[in-house]
């Protein structure tokens, strides 16, 4: 068994692996066979995913300051970890929460998304043999002594279920949000642009509802979109979203803007289509944190400047979570320590 300061340094080879640029044609063929099990998958998004746990997750000093922060629990156990697949490697920080606390990882990957934590976690294994007897793929997760799970809202309700006599993460659906002051520079909306379509918007990081001052213009929002035309246009899977979702607006006479791959309209939920993204206008900045203090439960993360809301995301970073932002605010390795 590997102690703790072991693990990180097997993190750690994982991450100087995937940033060395002679692994790159690897890492390139890995993208796209992932995309050719999922559509969604495009090899850049595969490549930007990659990167950004590399550099987020994997870096050593990060990692240990992380574990730091927690204590090693007194026996090791099973622990079940039903994967998402929405975007690409989002399970993957389960994995490094479970593979760090010192527990023994049963993997049981989406379909979505086998390529991808396959190549992570046996790569993983290939660069440290001795971690692999801490990893288990499995197709059910039955012996597992507790369980992280992360589904849909109805999904949940299954695994409140299925997990109830056990210690459970059940995660559920949530969105993210931006607030807009009408005085963001270019570079913000441009972050935010980013925020709202990286992954195609799939994620629960994604931004799909914006709260705006009164009388707001999109112009400058949609200047800074230009450069994404392309890659919306072409992508098959979207852009038959966006024609149904245009159709839908249009029939029901629906007020919205539109740039030819992305419509923003007025609505006062959270959740919006793919290729939709709603906003609602505002007074005050008081009447805004109010609501969103309401809504904290359906909410993944805020993107505003750090003056509107301390725990606000900067633009442009609402996909690149550190090791410290944990899905719905459920501190994994707290749970995973008092096991």
């Amino acid at each position: 068994m590997l102690n703790r300061i072991n693990r990180i340094n097997a993190l750690t080879k994982l991450g100087t692996y995937l940033l060395d640029p002679t692994n790159s044609i690897e890492n390139e063929e890995v993208a796209r066979l992932a995309r050719s099990k999922n559509g969604w998958f495009t090899p850049t998004n595969c490549l930007i995913s990659l990167e950004s746990i590399a550099r987020n997750y994997l870096d050593p000093q990060l990692l240990r300051d992380f574990a730091s922060q927690y204590e090693e629990p007194q026996s090791p156990k099973k622990i079940g970890v039903v994967m998402a697949g929405n975007i690409p490697a989002v399970g993957f920080h389960d994995a490094l929460c479970v593979l760090i606390s010192g527990h023994h990882l049963l993997a049981k990957l989406s379909k979505d998304d086998t390529v991808l934590m396959m190549y992570l976690l046996t790569t993983l294994q290939r660069l440290e043999p001795a971690i692999a007897e801490s990893i288990t793929f499995v197709d059910r997760i039955n012996a597992a002594a507790a369980f992280i799970a992360t589904g849909s809202d109805n999904t949940a309700r299954y695994f409140e279920y299925y997990f109830a006599s056990k210690p459970h993460i059940i995660r559920k659906n949530r969105t993210s949000v931006a607030v807009l002051t009408g005085k963001e520079t270019k570079q913000e909306l441009t972050g935010l642009v980013d925020d709202i379509l990286l992954y195609f918007g799939l994620g629960c990081r994604n931004v799909s509802k914006l709260y705006v001052p009164n009388g707001y213009d999109f112009a400058k929002l949609y200047e800074c979109a230009e450069a994404k035309q392309l890659e919306f246009t072409h992508h098959h899977k979207y852009f038959n979203n966006y024609e149904y979702n245009k159709a839908v607006l249009l029939v029901n006479g629906t007020i919205h803007q539109d740039n030819g791959f992305l419509m923003v309209t007025p609505n006062e939920a959270l959740v919006s289509p793919l290729s939709v993204v709603y906003y609602e206008e505002y007074e005050s900045m008081e009447s805004v944190l109010e609501k969103l203090e309401q809504l904290s439960d359906k909410i993944q993360c805020m993107v505003a400047d750090k003056e509107i809301h301390p725990h606000a995301v900067s633009f442009g970073t609402a996909q690149s979570p550190g090791l410290n932002d944990f899905a719905d605010g459920v501190d994994t390795m707290a749970f995973l320590q008092e096991l």
